[in-house]
């Protein structure tokens, strides 16, 4: 999940449902499990486990996360196609430019690359945003996903990925924290409620369907490469920026939210293990399971800066409505696979800030 906190820029599965087809399981162990692929361990009973060189399509490939994955999947062996509304600088695999909210342009993307894996991350990202453009909001996550889950479907993909966010969960209590995927569902926002759709959808797809979905709720992520429509990447990017102009001030809103950011190159990492080793129809939490205040990241990379700072609060960066907290509790997602988050918050900032210098610098 991403937020745009404040910076203005800002259930268990049960198997298909009777008279449907079953799941994909028994190909997924024989398209998965050919003679040319490696083994990466053993997963639960009953699970597909993740073989080196499996055909994959990531929906959102462009994009920050996206690329990341990309990266991932290629250096883990696996063969991977790329889709989303613009090129990719610099792509070297097959790249398709495609809108989720075609049906037949995703439905042809996945019939050309025949994927044994699909992982959707495309969508509408801006929390914020989502107030102004509700109804766009929705169709990108909400009939897009539809989209993309009933292509896999067609075409007989063995396994989908489809990424929602800790948003679904909306405001919470202390007491009810950490969140776990069996929390109540109540979202706040547009963007939320899209979510919240898409969510049920890829359910939808494994009861209904038989299409083996892996849901995740992804929460807070960060790290190099970001848009500076996040709340990390917003304050590094001032940062950086000041630093080439000589600037002092960076704008901020409410930095008094608190939430649970895992550096992206961990989340990408849990992404590859759940398709190979999670449970189909099943939602797994993606988040360090510490939470941590915003104004805390801020201060934190404010202390990396070269030359002195200070923040000012600016009433046009608010947004209308806020979850003051979200920490989540991914006991589900490492029991399946073994995971654990492995790079420190300081270490992501540092890399974040040192990458936003770089990216001003060659602009410059």
């Amino acid at each position: 999940m991403q937020d745009l906190v404040q910076l203005g820029v800002d259930p268990s599965s049960h198997g298909p449902a009777a008279g449907r087809p079953e799941p994909a399981d028994e190909r997924s162990e024989a398209s998965l499990h050919g003679p040319a692929r490696v083994p990466d361990g053993a997963g639960p009973a009953g699970t597909v486990v993740y073989c080196r060189g499996v055909k994959a399509l990531v929906t959102g490939g462009s994009g920050f996360v996206g690329r990341h994955l990309v990266a991932h999947l290629r250096a883990e062996g696996d063969e991977v196609a790329v889709c989303d509304r613009a090129p990719a600088d610099g792509e070297d695999g097959p790249a398709f430019v495609t809108d989720i909210t075609d049906a037949d342009s995703i439905a042809a993307v996945v019939s050309e690359t025949r994927p044994e894996v699909i992982y959707h991350l495309a969508g509408w990202a801006d929390v914020g945003g989502s107030w102004k453009a509700p109804v766009e909001a929705f169709r990108a996550n909400a009939e897009g996903t539809l989209n993309v889950l009933s292509a896999a479907a067609d075409v007989g993909v063995d396994r989908v990925l489809s990424v929602s966010s800790a948003d679904v969960y909306g405001a919470v209590a202390e007491d009810e924290l950490p969140l776990t995927e069996d929390s109540p569902l109540r979202p706040a926002s547009p963007y939320a409620a899209s979510k919240v759709a898409a969510d049920f959808l890829g359910l939808q797809a494994w009861l209904g369907r038989g299409l083996p979905v892996l849901r995740v709720r992804a929460f807070n992520h960060l790290g190099p490469g970001q848009t500076d429509k996040f709340v990390a990447a917003a304050v590094a990017s001032r940062i950086a920026r000041n630093e080439l102009d000589g600037g002092d001030v960076i704008t901020i809103g409410n930095l008094s939210a608190r939430r649970d950011f895992t550096d992206v190159r961990d989340v990408v990492r849990a992404y590859r293990l759940l398709v190979g080793k999670g449970s189909p129809g099943e939602a797994y939490n993606v988040c360090r399971g510490r939470d941590v205040a915003v104004q805390d990241l801020a201060d934190r990379l404010l202390a990396m800066t070269r030359r002195p700072m200070r923040f000012e609060t600016d009433p046009a960066l608010l947004r209308p409505v806020d979850v003051p907290v979200l920490r989540g509790d991914h006991s589900r997602l490492t029991a399946a696979t073994g995971w654990e988050p492995e790079i420190p918050l300081e270490q992501t900032l540092t890399d974040l800030l040192d990458d936003w210098r770089t990216r001003l610098s060659a602009a410059s």
